[in-house]
């Protein structure tokens, strides 16, 4: 079992009893009255046997009180993910911080800040560097590119999950579109692992048939549900931080609801994506405060639940590896990680879901030491408390560095970050003189260079390479290649 961080700190809640309760109230009443669109024949069938009001001209289901209540008794409070290799399962939902990768549709150079389509071989890298750092409990969907040179549009999510089979023996999530997870599916199986299951709703208060049939595919082969939501508030959310948490409550329990229909006991987490709209310029306010608040509300919310809560917020607005970037991501990330969210999605994003870099990957893994260690409190006892030590000690001319308690006591106490700069002032004008965007790219380069990769067997890449070439003739057919 991979170990994450535990959370030793009491959980922030910003919403009082009464305010958590209206919340709660007006769910159930839209969920009950206005209702949730699925856009599947299928699940529409399986809502009106479960006693759902449906509309099937409009494909709308109503979900009583009672029904919604049931469900999210029956959903674990907590399950595991399991990876190819067991030393790297992890179990959500057990007062336990885990980090994830974000991803992005494409690299960007580093001068230039000029985004670009990344090659196979920076795929390839991508990945390698992910499996190799402490903090990526698992590899998030997508590649981490959404966007690969040489690669059809149709294929670069398959292609992507056989690289990171084929890397990584971490837990590895898988997202979906026109068909892609039945192939992910038959992958993990000839690799021996599962696969956590995206599942993402079309706001407002939408499941695409895409999605109604992905969430029937995930569970069919025992695997957990990542179900998530992302409004824009005053897009297609309401502009009030409150009203939004109604409407992305809607939409996530809509899904707790059916996957529990489907098979009772299924094993799942619910993702946070709201972001404000910035009426200046039309688009989504990425790593902007309110996006905190929301999240902090949203793991409060689900915590009452009892159902393990995923941050999806991992990049900001700035467009470079700079002061801005750092404190949107930073602050968002720990903010969510004192709400007692059980998952936090982080390495790699730049801006939005557009760019992302091995770079910046490294850099955030200090980031998330750094929560982990906030997240893990201060131990005190007799020995850290140290009152003998310190009357032994006194004052001037007393010190503490040849103490035996100091050699025992500081590489626990204390975070040493990979990649940033703590040199003295002094040696650091003496020697390069390097920024944190330097020392990260050594050791990125060091990584790649020093990788060691987690094979399957020759047997397993032939049975990948076939399912891969069957999905080629899939789409070939289809007209999307």
């Amino acid at each position: 079992m991979l170990k994450g961080f535990d959370h030793n700190i009491k959980p922030i809640e910003i919403l009082t009893d009464e305010a958590l309760a209206a919340i709660h109230k007006g769910t159930l009443d839209i969920l009950e009255t206005t209702g949730v669109t699925f856009e599947h024949d299928e699940t529409l069938r399986l809502f009106a046997d479960h006693s759902c009001p449906v509309d099937f001209d409009k494909k709308r289901v109503r979900i009583p009180a009672e029904v919604v209540e049931e469900c999210l008794r029956k959903a674990p409070p907590n399950f595991a993910l399991k990876a190819r290799n067991p030393k790297h399962n992890i179990r959500i939902g057990v007062n336990t911080l885990y980090f994830s990768n974000s991803m992005g549709m494409r690299t960007v150079d580093l001068d230039s800040w000029q985004p670009r389509t990344p090659t196979r071989e920076e795929n390839v890298n991508a990945v390698k560097v992910l499996d190799s750092l402490d903090t990526v409990h698992y590899i998030a969907p997508y590649t981490p590119y959404m966007e690969i040179e040489g690669v059809p549009a149709a294929m670069v999510m398959l292609e992507g999950m056989a690289n990171k089979l084929r890397l990584s023996d971490k837990v590895i999530a898988s997202a979906y579109q026109m068909d892609s997870e039945t192939f992910a599916i038959k992958m993990a199986k000839v690799a021996g692992t599962e696969l956590v299951g995206s599942v993402s709703v079309s706001p407002p208060m939408t499941y695409s048939e895409s999605a109604c049939q992905a969430m029937y595919r995930w569970i069919e082969a025992g695997f957990p549900l990542d179900i998530g939501s992302g409004a824009v508030m005053g897009g297609t959310g309401p502009a009030t931080i409150a009203g939004s948490t109604i409407t992305n409550n809607v939409e996530c329990i809509a899904g707790i609801v059916l996957a529990q229909l489907i098979k009772p006991g299924t094993p799942l987490m619910v993702a946070d994506f709201v972001h404000p709209m910035d009426m200046r310029w039309g688009h989504p306010a990425f790593g902007a405060v309110e996006c905190a608040l929301h999240e902090a509300i949203f793991a409060q919310t689900f915590r009452k639940y009892r159902i393990p809560t995923h941050h999806w917020y991992g990049f900001g607005s700035s467009k470079k590896i700079d002061f801005q970037n750092g404190y949107e991501k930073s602050m968002i990330a720990l903010l969510t990680a004192m709400s007692g969210t059980d998952v936090v999605e982080l390495h790699g994003a730049i801006y939005g879901e557009l760019t992302w870099h091995p770079i910046q990957a490294v850099i955030d893994e200090d980031v998330a030491n750094w929560i982990g260690r906030f997240m893990g409190g201060v131990n005190v006892s007799d020995e850290t408390l140290a009152i003998d030590l310190i009357k032994e000690v006194g004052p001037i001319p007393g010190f503490y560095l040849e103490q035996p308690h100091t050699r025992k006591w500081w590489r626990q106490e204390q975070f040493i970050p990979k990649v940033a700069d703590r040199e003295a002032y002094s040696e650091w004008l003496k020697k390069d003189k390097k920024d944190t965007i330097a020392l990260a790219r050594a050791r990125v380069e060091d990584i790649i260079a020093k990788y060691e990769p987690k094979p399957l067997s020759p047997e397993q890449d032939r049975e990948i390479d076939k399912i891969l070439e069957e999905a080629r003739r899939f789409y070939t057919e289809k007209g999307l290649m």
